[in-house]
C-alpha cells in the first residue's frame, strides 16, 4: 500500500492539497503498477480513481505515470521524472520535471484539454535518517494551451518560480 500526501500553504492559508492512497504491486524488475483513490481539497474537492505505473527507468530516472478519473468523468494524467544525485551520503540534488495534461475542458478546475501545465525544479534534501529529510526547494511552473489561455483572461499569469522548504517522512 502506497500512501502519499502533498500541500502548499500560500498567502496565509492552504493552497493545493493532494492526498493519495494506491494498491501497489510489482510487476517487471524495478516497476510497480498502481490502482487506488486521489482526493484533492483545494481548488476544489475532487475524488479521482488513479492508475498509473511507478519505477526506475534507464540511467536511474525515478518515473511515474497516472492516469486520473475524477468523479465528475473528467479523464487527466501526469507524468513526472525525477533523478537523485548524491553530493554526499546526505546531501542530495534531486532535479526533476513533471507535466499535466487533460483530456477535455474542467472548467470548474479552470484546466483547458491537451498539455495544462509543467514544472522543472531542483530539490536538495539533507537525509538526517534515511526517513527523515528537511529539504528547499525551487522550481518554475508554466501553465499551456488552454489552460494558460483562461489564466490570462483571469487576469492570472501563465507562469511562476516558487521556492519551498519542507520535511520528507517515509515510513
Amino acid at each position: 500500500f502506497a500512501v502519499k500526501s502533498e500541500g502548499e500553504y500560500e498567502d496565509d492559508s492552504l493552497g493545493s492539497t493532494e492526498f493519495w492512497g494506491m494498491y501497489s504491486r510489482n510487476v517487471a524488475p524495478f516497476w510497480d503498477f498502481q490502482a487506488g483513490l486521489r482526493h484533492d481539497t483545494q481548488p476544489t474537492s475532487t475524488t479521482y480513481a488513479v492508475l498509473g505505473f511507478e519505477g526506475l527507468a534507464p540511467q536511474f530516472f525515478e518515473t511515474e505515470a497516472h492516469l486520473f478519473l475524477s468523479d465528475d468523468g473528467d479523464v487527466t494524467a501526469r507524468i513526472r521524472q525525477e533523478n537523485d544525485f548524491l553530493i554526499t551520503q546526505r546531501l542530495i540534488l534531486q532535479p526533476y520535471a513533471e507535466l499535466n495534461l487533460s483530456a477535455q475542458d474542467v472548467e470548474d478546475q479552470e484546466i483547458g484539454a491537451g498539455f495544462v501545465d509543467g514544472e522543472i525544479g531542483l530539490q536538495t534534501r539533507y537525509e538526517v535518517t534515511r526517513k527523515f529529510a528537511p529539504y528547499v526547494d525551487v522550481r518554475y511552473e508554466r501553465k499551456f494551451g488552454e489552460t494558460s489561455s483562461i489564466a490570462k483572461s483571469n487576469g492570472e499569469g501563465n507562469d511562476n518560480f516558487v521556492a519551498s522548504a519542507g520535511l520528507r517522512l517515509m515510513f
